[in-house]
């Protein structure tokens, strides 16, 4: 039976009057929580992914230590990609290196389809154990963004400064049109089948794509990005778009038919709004001031906080995602002060 849902977080995305600002941090689950790391001594990344009810006890432990308001589920963006043909490993130390990059549109062309409830039974099983048993929070479901996803497979892994990437968009455009498709396809059946199997929101991570100014982001991104939340919008669950570095692309995600816009720590909440952003707003602590003290932290949130409240539809966050530095008491702390500090203000 599904437990009672605090549909707090879930009300704020689609510009509702909240109680209090809800909270979730990006990468909460895993890396900065001991349980976490016992297990990654036991197992890689691609195992416990792998073992559903091992990745929903990851997925659920942070709503349990912090009272966020929100879970999301602990997957990494590179998921699906060996479903429709990519061979990619995750190296500690490194991230994702893939053996096969791409280098032609006959790359393109060999690149198959995902079949979800096939290719990743893992992925909807934890869904189904967390929706169905185990959260009293909505739970968000995510993908990697085409850029990103593309990224990756040109460069053949990280990359600083994406030339490779971005010199195979203007060089072949022919090819880079059909990787968007073959990714904006992928992404599509990928993400319906997270809100089948019971996420109640959805995130989209285009990690890297502030690397590409706004001119390219609209020829050779943002078609791909109109079709993918249109597609995804007949769910009727919440979207949220979310970038590293890209607050001159803010305004882009503004127009496309999604609920959220998350900032990253470089552009206030206030300026935004300013410069016309009017969906909801998601952000937007530099997760580095985790490491200041408490004073330090407090008056840094309270400042975020006052400008969030300015209008309904707000959600905490961090501008990236935890790192293994920040305590994991620190974070409960912030989930306290956020609901409490929030309630009061609202309430006078």
């Amino acid at each position: 039976m599904t437990k009672a849902i605090n549909d707090t977080f879930l009300r704020a995305c689609r510009g509702e009057k909240t109680d209090y600002v809800p909270v979730w941090y990006m990468r909460q689950a895993g890396r900065s929580q001991p349980e976490y790391r016992a297990l990654k001594e036991k197992y890689s990344l691609f195992e416990i992914t792998h073992q559903p009810e091992l990745c929903a006890y990851v997925t659920r432990l942070p709503v349990e230590q912090y009272n966020v308001d929100a879970a999301i589920l602990y997957k990494d963006i590179m998921s699906p990609l060996p479903a429709i043909g990519v061979d990619v490993e995750i190296r500690g130390g490194i991230g994702p290196v893939i053996a096969n990059p791409i280098r032609s549109l006959a790359d393109v062309e060999r690149l198959g389809e995902i079949h979800p409830e096939e290719d990743v039974p893992y992925v909807l099983e934890t869904i189904r154990l967390l929706t169905t048993e185990q959260l009293s929070v909505p739970l968000i479901g995510f993908a990697g963004a085409p850029f990103t996803l593309a990224s990756y497979m040109i460069e053949g892994g990280p990359s600083k400064n994406y030339n490779k990437t971005k010199a195979f968009m203007y060089a072949e455009p022919k090819a880079w049109f059909a990787l968007m498709d073959k990714l904006a396809e992928m992404t599509i059946r990928y993400v319906k089948a997270q809100i089948h199997a019971g996420a109640k929101a959805i995130q989209i991570f285009d990690s890297w794509v502030g690397a590409v100014n706004v001119e390219d982001y609209r020829y050779f991104i943002k078609p791909t990005m109109e079709r993918i939340f249109s597609a995804l919008r007949e769910e009727n669950v919440p979207l949220i778009m979310f970038g590293v570095g890209a607050s001159h692309l803010a305004k882009e995600w503004n127009d496309l038919p999604l609920d959220v816009v998350g900032l990253d720590w470089r552009l206030p909440i206030r300026e935004a709004r300013a410069n016309g952003i009017t969906k909801a707003i998601q952000g937007n602590l530099d997760p580095a001031v985790l490491l200041a003290p408490w004073d330090v932290i407090e008056a840094r949130v309270k400042e975020i906080l006052d400008q969030g409240m300015e209008k309904p539809g707000y959600v905490f966050n961090l501008g990236h995602g935890i790192f293994p530095d920040i305590q994991p008491e620190t974070l409960k702390r912030l989930t306290a002060f956020i609901h409490e500090y929030t309630s009061r203000q609202w309430k006078v």
